[in-house]
């Protein structure tokens, strides 16, 4: 499946894509406010295209989105999609094999089987949500009992037919299995208040430079799509101003990534990035 294959599969079963980079390309074609192509390490992921207006379910627009483009298809999810009911697109990104399902039988339930699209590190599970529940992105009580994100508001996913930057295709596990509804336990989870919040800690906002805070506001005035983005820049410049006090800083900004709902081995991985970009130059 190609991208061209994968954005017009999924317009044809009523989901909202859009163009992202491509990690092909010599230099990241993402756009957004606070993303530098010329530095980005992340390839493959970033919007080409203010994608919470831009996105498509028009077969005509994917062909000229896509074809002969070197492209990855970003799938918009929240009210992008229709599904019964009105109902809106949730996704589980786990970030490793079966995360979603030991987390489902460490609560005492068996992981609920729909369409999945497997990634480089493991997969993404679609489910219909229902519309009134006005699900975000953050993951609730399963903080620090899942090992991956949720995408439920106003944020996109990487479809199939994409290519990581690593080489991995995102493949359909079964073209045949459509999304269905989200389980009860899971949403019940989404929707209360996580045990511990992550909260920016008050001496982490005055490292010794005292420039700090207005780069964590930054990160944490993030919106889906752009997290790892704004932080990648936040994490840049705050290295750039605190050489020295680099473990403080480090430890301030994966708080506020974590509390904006980035996992912390995303954020980790963006924070070192910007650390390692800083200490070649």
């Amino acid at each position: 499946m190609t991208p061209l294959d994968g954005a017009l599969w999924l317009v044809r079963h009523g989901f909202a894509v859009f163009p992202t980079d491509h990690p092909g390309l010599e230099r990241c074609a993402g756009v957004g406010r606070g993303h530098d192509p010329a530095t980005c390490t992340d390839r493959g992921k970033h919007p080409c295209v203010p994608f919470t207006r831009a996105h498509t379910l028009d077969e005509d627009q994917a062909r000229r989105s896509f074809d002969g483009k070197l492209r990855n298809i970003g799938v918009a999810i929240g009210g992008c999609a229709a599904g019964p009911d009105d109902s809106r697109l949730l996704v589980v990104d786990s970030d490793r094999p079966d995360a979603i399902e030991d987390t489902a039988a460490a609560l005492g339930y068996r992981h609920t089987s729909t369409m999945r699209v497997t990634t480089a590190k493991g997969y993404h599970d679609y489910y219909w949500a229902p519309a009134s529940l006005q699900l975000g992105n953050g993951l609730g009580q399963l903080r620090g009992k899942f090992d991956g994100d949720v995408r439920g508001g106003r944020g996109y996913v990487i479809g199939p037919g994409s290519v990581h930057a690593t080489g991995v295709l995102y493949e359909l596990a079964d073209p045949d299995h459509p999304p269905v509804a989200a389980p009860a336990w899971l949403l019940t989870a989404l929707q209360a208040a996580p045990e511990r919040r992550a909260e920016v800690p008050a001496q982490a906002s005055r490292p010794a430079s005292g420039r700090l805070g207005p780069l964590l506001r930054f990160v944490l005035e993030s919106q889906s799509g752009e997290r790892n983005t704004r932080l990648f820049w936040a994490s840049c410049r705050a290295f750039e101003q605190d050489r020295a006090e680099h473990t403080s800083v480090a430890a301030a900004l994966l708080d506020a990534a974590t509390h904006i709902g980035l996992s912390e081995g995303e954020a980790r991985h963006t924070i070192t990035s910007a650390y390692r970009s800083r200490a070649t130059r």
